[in-house]
């Protein structure tokens, strides 16, 4: 009993200690580089972006799923506000953000919507296929052209993705961006944990036939949780104004696959009905200094993406490996 508990114990605190290591690494190996207060405020910048995406993937994920729009519709939603901005010259932060929103929210729900009404055999299908539909409608809308937010009266939109609390001192702030992911992540703790809907979402990826039997309307937790996907990507599309201070259709090509790491890093399975919020938030923290730490030692683009990619299949098969031992350890309890 000892031992077993000291492999759950080691199994949820796993993802914190690669993170630690990771950052010790980098303090030892760039010391005047990396361990700056400034650089760990930018490492939450860029890791808002990600964190947001992922919350809505994990859902997806926890109901044995996968959301492949994510990326696309996180840009959609950015160049959605940067046409209001340029062709119709609405500045009113309320309205750019909810018709952003709205926009994000209403291509999720058509993901889901094809998944149960259609009944494609996986949402693979259905997601893959609307990734290039809403790149496609992002460029566009756009003319395939970058749209700058900067000297556009859109500061206050911004600020959400550029701007800082606490400055005190020499001390820069921390980043509005990722204080609205702690809230967000607050939110989906309390929403998967405590709520009904929550429970049901683990119960449809868990066990769907134990679903099936307990009345729970599958199809419509489904539906939910693409949209709810939708929602989570165009809220990083609003923080992407601020942060990248412009409306690219050709942006986020990596966001899905970003997504999908954290997730998987953070104990999300392929399987589904596994994953908690925290876990995805460490395992985006996680890429994020990955990221931070390459650029810091010059890596070019394409050793990053070698990184990148050996981290995701890493992460991978540490799942593959997990779902086994967890399958032999059932069918010994069962013996």
């Amino acid at each position: 009993m000892k031992n077993t508990k000291m492999k759950e114990l080691l199994q949820k605190l796993g993802t914190l200690m690669a993170l630690a290591i990771l950052v010790l690494i980098f303090c030892i190996t760039m010391p005047d580089k990396f361990m700056k207060v400034g650089n760990f405020m930018n490492i939450l910048k860029q890791a808002s972006i990600n964190c947001l995406i992922a919350s809505g993937m994990l859902c997806a994920l926890i109901t044995a799923g996968i959301d492949l729009s994510v990326g696309s519709n996180c840009v959609l939603c950015t160049c959605t506000i940067g046409v209001m901005v340029q062709s119709f010259g609405i500045t009113n932060p309320v309205i750019l953000i909810i018709a952003g929103l709205v926009v994000s929210t209403f291509a999720g729900f058509i993901n889901g919507t094809l998944l149960t009404r259609l009944e494609l055999p996986h949402p693979f299908v259905s997601t893959l296929g609307m990734k290039n539909v809403l790149w496609g409608v992002a460029l566009v809308i756009t003319g395939s052209k970058s749209i700058a937010f900067t000297n556009t009266g859109v500061d206050s939109l911004m600020w959400i993705g550029s701007g800082s609390l606490f400055k005190v001192g020499s001390f820069p702030g921390i980043p509005f961006s990722f204080i609205l992911v702690l809230v967000v992540f607050a939110i989906f703790h309390v929403f998967l944990t405590r709520s009904a809907l929550g429970r049901q979402i683990y119960c449809v990826g868990g066990n769907p036939e134990a679903a099936r039997l307990s009345g729970i309307p599958s199809k419509n937790v489904l539906t939910f949780v693409y949209a709810l996907s939708g929602f989570t990507a165009g809220l990083a599309g609003v923080v992407s104004v601020g942060r990248l201070a412009s409306a690219n259709g050709n942006a986020g090509s990596t966001y899905d696959t970003d997504a999908i790491a954290a997730c998987i890093i953070g104990g999300a399975s392929f399987t589904g009905g596994k994953g908690t919020i925290w876990g995805t938030l460490i395992g985006a923290l996680l890429m994020a200094v990955i990221r931070n730490g390459l650029n810091l030692a010059g890596a070019k683009n394409d050793v990053q993406y070698i990184v990148i990619g050996s981290v995701i299949i890493l992460a991978v098969t540490i799942d593959v490996f997990r779902n086994k031992m967890e399958a032999k350890a059932r069918k010994m309890a069962a013996q």
